[in-house]
């Protein structure tokens, strides 16, 4: 049976060695937290619906561009007549068709329907962005669960070990070998340990709390994360994958392309427009035309026309409209420029940071493992220098919170190493849900809706109600700091 002090060295070590060590097979990993998020993450579908909606507005440009037809009925009713009239109909029933063609518009729907297609595409680079911000998220989550559960861990353990520690200062306090200075030293890092320990189990609970609302359900047993795929080997070769393939860098290009159609459509209000037109009248007195005063002459109770013809609209002076209406055009696709540069300047600078922060924090892991290392070392020999009375239990108390704060800051190093190196992927635009192989089927594919609705034209062919496809909540229980089973 080891002695109290035995317990109190082996402790710290099986602990850690607890936390590194993975748990077994069934645990709940880190992809399949990504895709729970990826099915039913409510910001991830609000945005999927945003896109759709942004899908529309090609076909809703188009339809300036098509022919246009009407009908139109009326029925009216005469209820006093002049009585100067020969005939005098009591009631008429008209209908007019019209049918417009529109030939030349001066450019107008042809760049609007450019830059709707333009923007669809920033749009869905935009989607890009938020699945890539939703993912990271998760990660941040997912490793704030697992460094948390190793904090509460080592504090826990921390408590044990000064809790025989008490109890062995009491027993050389009983026998006279130690002082009430020393018991009272113990009973005061004790009394901390465990207001520690109750911290960092309110953390653990608010992070767990966190990954509910980004996965939609409670975390379990975690599996540690697997390997980052695709790490660059510098900045600069991070720099040059992020200019071409972050998604906010897209975006903000497609946006400046856009604006710059927007230009020629505000310009085609100066241009001539020319429509082809045709239309029928049909006129129906009901019989209620009375006949002429004039002998031989037959009313005739009905009426059709029909007509076709060429409209040419020219415009000469508009009080300076269209060109009032260009120039906040210019301005806006100079704004445009100006934001695809910022966006840049910050990708680079999200990139560049990313990757000091991946890079320091891998160095930094390796040093807290050699400060892990030399501390366990030296409560060793504190524990055993203090045996033979070259140690206070002051020395003990101080070796022991030096080990457990180098604990703590090898599993956070740890956790920051991972989240750096995956916000570093997303910058560059390579963690996203085709990046990360996902499982739990086919992936949603933005495009799918885009091809489907840019041809549509009837003008009675809806979708079905919205329904919400988000997980709620509110069924979840209220997470505690208590450590999962593995």
């Amino acid at each position: 049976m080891p002695t109290a002090a035995t317990r109190a060295r082996l402790l710290p070590g099986l602990v850690l060695l607890g936390i590194l060590a993975a748990p077994p097979a069934g645990a709940e990993g880190l992809r399949d937290a990504l895709a729970t998020a990826y099915r039913t993450n409510p910001t991830l579908e609000a945005a999927r619906a945003g896109q759709r909606a942004t899908d529309e507005t090609v076909a809703i440009e188009r339809a300036a561009g098509l022919p246009a037809a009407s009908v139109q009925v009326t029925h009216t009713e005469f209820v006093k007549q002049n009585a100067a009239n020969f005939v005098a109909p009591d009631r008429a029933l008209q209908g007019d068709a019209t049918l417009t063609v529109p030939v030349y518009s001066g450019g107008a729907v042809r760049n609007a329907v450019k830059a709707a297609k333009t923007r669809v595409g920033a749009g869905q680079a935009d989607l890009r962005a938020t699945e890539s911000a939703i993912f990271s998220q998760v990660v941040a989550a997912y490793m704030d669960v697992i460094l948390n559960e190793a904090v509460v861990g080592l504090n826990r353990n921390n408590v044990q070990v000064l809790d025989v520690n008490l109890r062995a200062t009491g027993d050389r306090y009983e026998i006279g070998d130690l002082t009430r200075t020393d018991v009272a030293q113990s009973q005061a890092r004790l009394a901390i340990a465990r207001s520690d320990t109750r911290s960092a189990e309110a953390s653990l609970s608010n992070a767990r709390e966190r990954y509910i609302q980004l996965v939609g359900n409670p975390p379990g047993a975690l599996d540690p994360p697997p390997p980052l795929p695709g790490l660059p080997a510098t900045a600069e070769e991070a720099t040059a994958i992020a200019l071409e393939h972050n998604p906010d860098i897209l975006a903000a290009r497609e946006r400046s392309k856009a604006a710059d159609y927007d230009i020629d459509v505000a310009g085609a209000g100066r241009l001539p427009r020319l429509e082809v037109f045709s239309g029928a009248t049909r006129l129906d007195y009901l019989d209620s035309l009375g006949g002429s005063n004039i002998p031989g002459l037959v009313t005739a109770q009905t009426a059709t026309t029909a007509q076709v013809g060429l409209r040419a609209r020219i415009p000469v002076f508009q009080g300076g409209r269209p060109a009032a209406q260009r120039r906040p055009a210019q301005a806006r696709a100079g704004a445009a420029l100006e934001t695809e540069i910022a966006t840049e300047r910050d990708v680079i600078a999200q990139v560049r940071s990313a990757f000091a922060s991946f890079r320091a924090a891998n160095e930094i892991i390796a040093s807290n493992q050699s400060a892990v290392e030399a501390a366990t070392l030296s409560l060793e020999g504190v524990r055993a220098e203090n045996s033979v009375g070259n140690r206070t239990v002051l020395d003990i108390l101080d070796a022991e919170q030096e080990l457990l704060q180098a604990q703590v800051r090898l599993v956070t190093a740890r956790r920051n190493a991972y989240v750096a190196g995956f916000t570093l992927l997303a910058a560059m635009g390579r963690a996203e849900a085709q990046d990360l192989g996902l499982d739990g089927g086919a992936l949603y594919d933005p495009d799918v809706n885009y091809q489907r609705v840019r041809g549509k034209w009837l003008d009675w062919e809806n979708d079905p109600a919205p329904v919400a496809r988000a997980t709620r909540t509110v069924d979840t229980a209220v997470q505690d700091g208590s450590i999962r089973d593995k």
